[in-house]
Order: C-alpha cells, then structure tokens, then sequence
C-alpha cells in the first residue's frame, strides 16, 4: 500500500509539471492567431499565478477541512478543465477567462502535496518526486511541438487536457489508499488553529526564505515562459524547433532533479541549494555569452536547469526542520504564494523589458534573481541557525 501511495503521488507530480510549458512552448504561434504582442503571455501568465497565490494562501485552511486526498483530486480537476477551455479558445479573453480555473487548481495542490511530502519522506524522494514534475514539462512541449507541426496549438492543450482527466480518473480510484496507509515517522499534530500569515512572518528566518522563493522563482518562471521565445528570437530558430528545445530547460531540470534524489541526503537541503545556485550561474554565462555558435546557448538552458533542479525541492523539504512540523503547511503556502508573486509579476516585467530592449537581456535578467536568492536562502539559514 505505501509504495502504491507512492507511486500515485509520482503520478501527481507529473500531472503538475504537464501544464506548466504549454503557453511557453505555444507562444510564439498563438500570439499570431490572437494577434497580440509577444509580452501579452504575461498577462495570461499573471493570471493563472494570481489563481495560485490565491489558493496557495487558502491551502491550510482547505487541507485541515477537507484533507490533502480531495484537495488533490478538485484541483487535478480544475486543471484539465481548464486546458480544455484553453483548447477551444478563440478570442484573447477567453484564455485570460480559463487562466483562472487553471491557476486556482494548481495553488492548492502544489501546497498540499508538497507539504505531505516534506513531512513524511526524506529528501531524497522530494528530489525524486519533482523530477517527475519535470517529466511533464518535458513531455507537454513535445506534444505542442507535434500538435504545431501536424494539426494546431489547439489540439496540443486538447491532448494534455485528456492525460489530465484519465489522471482525475486513477486518482478517484485510489482515494482509498491515503485512509489506509499509516506512516512510521512520528509527527507532531498539526492544530486546528489556522496560523495566518502575520503570525507567521513573526518566527525568525521566515519573511528571507519567502524573498528568497519569490526571487528563485522569478528566475525560474522567466526560463519557463520565455526559453523558446529567447531562441526564437536571438538564435534565428524556426518556431516548431524553438518550441522543441524550449524544452531544454525541462530537460535540465528533471536530469538535475533525479541525480539530485542520489545524493540529497548526504549533503543535506542547504548544501544541495547551494550547488544549485553555482550550477545555475554557469548555465547562465553560457547563454550571455556573444557567440553565434547555437550550441552554447541550447548548453546554457539545459545547465540552467541543472541547476535549478535541487533548490525548489530542497527549500520545501526544509522547511519543517526549519520553522516546525505544526507550522508546515501554513509556511509551505505562504512559500508557494511568494514563490507564484514572482512568477506572476516578473517574467511578464521581463516581457515589457524584452519589447524595449530584446530578449538578449535574458541571461542578465536571471543573473539578478539568482544572486538575490542566494542572499535571502543564506540570511535565512544563518537566522534559523542562531534562534
């Protein structure tokens, strides 16, 4: 039973990763069709991380009433229906409109599990276990990339759209597993008390670990939507290739992710997020270099990547060791709802910046958050260490 839980929240992740490189690999074809600029998948970005903020915020009080198991199986839901909104839009709005849905669904399920995960297994699984997110937004641009080449982006998001419901499906079916499954390690009762975020921004380190999730994933968000449309772009690529390989950041990412789970538990959450953050400046002076030679800057997405790959996971692992196991889920929401400020507010920031300068200040761009976010993790630790 408790390897199929397992496997089931594999499952989960996946069906997280799958929507989140659609627009990014899309793009570049769908602004065309709606006749919008290329900085207006901002808004529609903004949009579905506003949903989440949302939802992120409200996940403590939505999993201490209903539980992680049907918090899950809703917000899967909401996902599917909305990319199948996505899929029959025709107008700009009507995608701004089924970005909410789509944001909603993904705040509440991204705190819930990740919390579950944090408090009941070990770093190496939380590794592991976003490395299959990372399988889905691997495996979501190929799709778009057939679907451009061979019919429309429409049926791209229509596809994804079904994988989501047959997952809504498999997790119906299993809901009787999380009842059965009894975990060994012992964890101190969460209360009924719902913590709110001014309280908790009064225990020490929290308010630098929520500017240093919000700067981590303003980078990482900006990669994610903007990676095809950089090459596109900068490096003279045809759209469906520029699709193809916007995937290359996924593929770094999820690569990063699976060698990370073998050696988590050895250097530990803040070594891990450390080695990120060298690995991901690498990946970045690889694309800010000024040659014409593609291959350095396809090197530096998937080195990007890489290094990305253990610091989402490793921040959240930490986290009840950090600020305490009855405090979890209250932070591991508000962590999520700073982390989807700076996916919301900054990659569409970096959009407007692209229209005035060109995507060429991408790497500068991503080079600014990563630094602040080595600054915010290391003040963090260094408070949390001295309480």
């Amino acid at each position: 039973m408790y390897t199929l839980l397992l496997a089931i929240i594999y499952l989960i992740f996946i069906s997280l990763g799958l929507p989140d490189s659609l627009l990014g690999s899309a793009w570049p074809v769908m602004r065309m069709e709606f006749n919008m600029p290329i900085s207006s998948a901002g808004i529609i970005s903004m949009i579905i991380s506003g949903g989440t903020i949302f939802s992120s915020l409200m996940s403590e009080r939505l999993t201490k009433k209903f539980k992680t198991q049907y918090v899950t199986i809703v917000s899967v839901f909401l996902t599917a229906i909305a990319l199948l909104g996505f899929s029959f839009s025709t107008h700009f709005y009507m995608l701004c409109l089924w970005a909410i849905p789509y944001g909603l669904g993904a705040g509440a399920i991204d705190s819930a599990i990740n919390n579950y995960v944090a408090l009941y297994y070990n770093s190496r699984h939380m590794s592991w276990l976003h490395c299959f997110w990372g399988v889905g937004t691997i495996f979501s641009p190929y799709i778009m990339s057939l679907a451009l080449t061979y019919s429309t982006w429409n049926n791209g998001y229509r596809i994804v759209s079904i994988i989501q419901f047959v997952i809504v499906a498999i997790l119906f079916l299993t809901l009787p597993l999380w009842k059965k499954v009894k975990h060994n390690r012992h964890i101190v009762h969460q209360t009924e008390e719902v913590l709110g975020l001014k309280n908790a921004i009064k225990i020490k380190g929290v308010i630098y670990i929520f500017i240093g999730f919000f700067a981590y994933c303003a980078a990482e968000g900006t990669a994610m939507l903007w990676a095809s449309s950089y090459l596109y772009g900068t490096r003279n690529i045809s759209e469906q290739i520029a699709a193809a390989f916007g995937s290359l950041f996924f593929i770094g990412i999820t690569a990063g992710r699976f060698i990370s789970g073998l050696i988590a538990d050895k250097l530990g959450d803040h070594n891990m997020i450390r080695l990120g953050a060298f690995i991901s400046i690498i990946g970045i002076i690889f694309m800010f270099l000024p040659l014409s030679i593609d291959l350095f800057a396809l090197l530096g997405l998937i080195i990007f990547g890489i290094g990305c790959a253990p610091i989402y996971p490793s921040i959240i692992h930490s986290t009840p060791n950090n600020f305490g196991e009855k405090n979890s889920q209250a932070i591991i929401g508000m962590q999520m709802a700073s982390a989807y400020v700076g996916t919301t507010f900054m990659p569409p920031l970096f959009g407007v910046i692209a229209n005035k300068i060109g995507l060429n200040f991408m790497p500068v761009f991503l080079f600014i958050f990563v630094f602040l976010m080595i600054v915010m993790i290391e003040i963090t630790y260094k408070t949390v260490k001295n309480k």
